[in-house]
């Protein structure tokens, strides 16, 4: 997106409070695996991991150090703590360009791991 666009006006928005975001240095991406084996790669657009790298490096004045605590909570805390699933979106340019996997990880779910499984939840009977 074009930051003149933007910066336009509108006749129906207060545009006193609007500010460009700026952009990540970085780009943080999942790598797995499918159900079959085949590993893919998706990008992460989620607005959280952002933040918690602009925040991080004000406070450590380090990109590296900032990195670092993004994979820490992304990678050691949600892959191996959590139960991580993934919110898919697309995004226009990957469209327009006919791309193969036109899919980026625009948000996380990351609940507790359960202790043990609950069977009769994944249970669905029809009488």
């Amino acid at each position: 997106m074009k930051i003149g666009w933007l910066k336009q006006q509108s006749l129906f928005e207060d545009m006193t409070q609007r500010t460009v975001i700026k952009k990540l240095p970085y780009k943080f991406s999942y790598v797995f695996k499918d159900i079959k084996g085949k590993p893919s790669k998706l990008m992460v657009e989620d607005w959280e991991l952002g933040q918690l790298f602009w925040n991080s490096l004000k406070i450590k004045k380090d990109e590296h150090l900032a990195c670092l605590d993004v994979r820490a909570r992304y990678f050691d805390d949600f892959c191996n703590k959590k139960d991580l699933h993934f919110f898919l979106g697309t995004n226009f340019v990957q469209h327009s360009q006919k791309s193969r996997n036109p899919f980026i990880i625009i948000g996380l779910f990351y609940p507790p791991k359960a202790s043990k499984p609950n069977t009769t939840q994944l249970k669905l009977d029809f009488d």
